[in-house]
């Protein structure tokens, strides 16, 4: 069972200058909640409660102030800082004295996730106990995407990266389960022609190792990447149809907390103080008085 989840919010969010000359791109809002909270609330709903979040040097104030140490949502919450980014695989150095021996989730912080059963999903996806496991989704343009080839038994076969022809329909996610020893891969990576570590050689090493096995986010779910203004405000926009139309809000941490019985309704109450008078304490009310 994997109890520890990374969020890698670093990054310089080049693309989306001048905003992110001011605020981290993941502290800036989707819809009326902070990109943060929604790869928080994914490690939430898969039952994870101790989360390493690695920012950016002198960044980890700004994060403070929004999220301090976790308490006040039943989990615990520490930061890391990065000096510079080097490649996804570099959050399990990074992180290496936060994962000791256990298993780890690893999330992007610019990673949108949402499905009816994609709870159910995470939580079996998190039972993992050897090799990785990464999830799927279906694209229409794969070539702007990491893609994999699988076999009947959902094992990975074959992985490409922004195919120019054709290979599969299949993107990599940004969201991968690992067993204790990607600690020790990741360390051994060697920096790509880009200067970075990759994450494709990553996995292809448990491939090699036919440890590399996939889960699918099946149709009616949605993946959204939040790496430009233009995806920002498609992503804010599908939150607020499905938010308005359903009365009910996407990663909204104290009701998941509540949920999985890590709070009581006093730390919403206290919750709600903090945010102040707004649209997201009015929905918190609403909870309290759904609980009874």
């Amino acid at each position: 069972m994997i109890k520890k989840g990374i969020i890698l919010a670093g990054g310089t969010g080049s693309r989306m200058s001048p905003l992110t000359k001011a605020v981290n791109k993941q502290l800036l809002p989707i819809y009326d909640k902070p990109l943060i909270f929604y790869p928080l609330s994914v490690l939430m709903l898969a039952k994870i409660k101790n989360i390493l979040i690695i920012v950016n040097k002198g960044q980890l104030e700004q994060y403070k102030k929004i999220l301090p140490d976790g308490k006040n949502l039943g989990i615990k919450i520490t930061y890391a800082e990065q000096a510079k980014p080097k490649g996804l695989p570099d959050a399990f150095v990074v992180g290496e004295k936060f994962i000791g021996k256990d298993n780890v989730s690893l999330i992007l912080g610019d990673n949108f996730f949402y499905g009816q059963s994609f709870s159910k999903k995470l939580i079996e996806c998190s039972k993992l106990k050897n090799g990785a496991k990464v999830l799927l989704y279906k694209v229409s343009n794969p070539q702007s995407y990491g893609v994999a080839k699988i076999n009947k038994n959902k094992k990975i076969v074959s992985i490409k990266e922004k195919p120019k022809k054709y290979f599969s329909d299949l993107a990599i996610t940004g969201l991968y389960f690992f067993d204790n020893k990607v600690v020790k891969y990741a360390k051994k990576l060697k920096p790509s022609k880009r200067g970075e570590v990759e994450i494709t050689d990553l996995l292809n090493k448990y491939k090699s190792n036919g440890k590399l096995k996939a889960d699918f986010i099946g149709r009616g779910g949605a993946w959204l990447d939040t790496g430009t203004i233009d995806d920002f405000y498609k992503t804010s926009s599908f939150v607020s149809s499905i938010e308005n139309r359903q009365g009910l809000k996407i990663a909204c941490l104290e009701e998941i907390a509540l949920s999985n019985q890590w709070i009581k309704k006093s730390a919403i109450k206290k919750q709600i103080k903090f945010y102040g008078n707004c649209h997201y304490s009015n929905y918190l009310k609403k909870i309290i008085k759904k609980s009874g």
